[in-house]
């Protein structure tokens, strides 16, 4: 398969399932001008040598399938094209890909966890996942990951008509690792989608949501939350395509930087085409600089192609915290360190509360505690 024919937009130019599609980054192209490629140890031009230092493990409750499959499954790359040349890199270098099913009107109490974990940085690995929700289906799914790993990778949901799937990523690497990763969701009529990234470890962590509809009514939410120290790169590259009418998308993501060269990267696209009319849409991104030395880069894009929409708007703010917050908290005893800390767990926990998954919610809120401690 070849250079898709039609352009995504002016935004994302083309996709495609072969690697000589798209030439090697050298960092002058939008789409890679934040990231640092020396810190991509290969990921970016093919000099990374395969190992296998990667482990998945799968758990799903009754009645969920899941089953490793080889490269010709008609399911893999069936919802997702690779649109940047790490993308394509990592679906053409997979061995077996980790195919999830949630049959027609299942609704499993229980979530379906996916642990993705690093056994070393020496060398590449590469991987591929699709979760496939059946109509009217209900389900959770949790990918972790941690250790240290140098990893790139695909991952397609597709939630099939009526149906909705939650998920919660989660990115808790190691120091060293160094994670590039696709989601892409693909929404059938009348499909709910709910995300949550959250991204705390890593000494490079680049992860592309995205969002696409087959059918009108589908209604997505991106949310995500991230906390960036000293040397950290943690960048998230957003895209939602309206191509339908009568969808809905909302992107609410996060972040607190603190520590000398702390870098985060939010980039928002959201297309609404021709044919999107009644799209009702929304992203917005903010970001708490704790420290001097740290720098969020913050860019929200909307291409709107009809004047015929329900909604469509964006914002974006990076800054420090709030002397007035601060001060009202001090001035009723509360120590400046306390008053600090409770600002920002304040700035995060309102989308922190959004994780259904109590244990993760949990964890999420005690690791933003021990990053807040330091």
């Amino acid at each position: 398969m070849g250079l898709n024919e039609k352009p995504l937009s002016t935004l994302h130019e083309k996709s495609s399932y072969n690697l000589e599609d798209f030439e090697v980054p050298t960092g002058r192209e939008e789409q890679w001008r934040f990231t640092p490629l020396s810190r991509l140890k290969g990921l970016h031009n093919g000099t990374a040598a395969a190992s296998a230092q990667v482990v998945t493990q799968v758990r799903t409750p009754e009645g969920v399938q899941s089953e490793w499959v080889g490269r010709d499954d008609t399911r893999i790359g069936k919802a997702y094209a690779p649109a940047d040349r790490v993308s394509a890199q990592a679906y053409n270098a997979f061995e077996k890909a980790l195919v999830v099913t949630v049959p027609k009107e299942a609704a499993p109490t229980e979530s379906i966890s996916i642990e993705i974990k690093g056994n070393g940085a020496q060398g590449a690995a590469y991987g591929h996942i699709v979760v496939v929700v059946e109509p009217l289906a209900q389900a959770t799914v949790v990918i972790e990951h941690d250790g240290s790993a140098v990893y790139a990778d695909n991952v397609e949901f597709v939630v099939g008509d009526g149906a909705t799937l939650k998920v919660v990523s989660l990115q808790d690497w190691a120091d060293d690792a160094v994670h590039v990763s696709h989601h892409h969701a693909q929404l059938a009529k009348d499909a709910t989608f709910r995300s949550f990234v959250v991204t705390l470890g890593g000494d490079l962590v680049r992860l592309s949501p995205s969002v696409s509809y087959t059918a009108p009514g589908g209604d997505a939410d991106l949310s995500g939350v991230y906390f960036v120290d000293a040397k950290q790169h943690l960048e998230h590259r957003l895209l939602v395509d309206h191509s339908e009418p009568n969808c809905k998308s909302n992107v609410d993501y996060r972040g607190a930087l603190q520590g000398e060269d702390a870098h985060a990267v939010w980039i928002g696209d959201v297309i609404i085409r021709v044919a999107a009319e009644g799209t009702d849409t929304y992203e917005l991104n903010r970001n708490l600089i704790l420290t001097d030395g740290a720098r969020a880069d913050s860019v929200p894009n909307l291409e709107i192609l009809t004047g015929e929409v329900a909604g469509a708007g964006h914002a974006s703010t990076s800054g420090r915290l709030d002397d007035e917050h601060l001060f009202y908290l001090q001035a009723r005893g509360i120590p400046y360190d306390e008053a600090r800390r409770l600002v920002i767990r304040g700035f995060l926990g309102q989308l922190i509360e959004k994780i259904e998954v109590e244990e993760i919610r949990e964890r999420v809120m005690s690791a933003v505690e021990a990053e807040l401690a330091r």
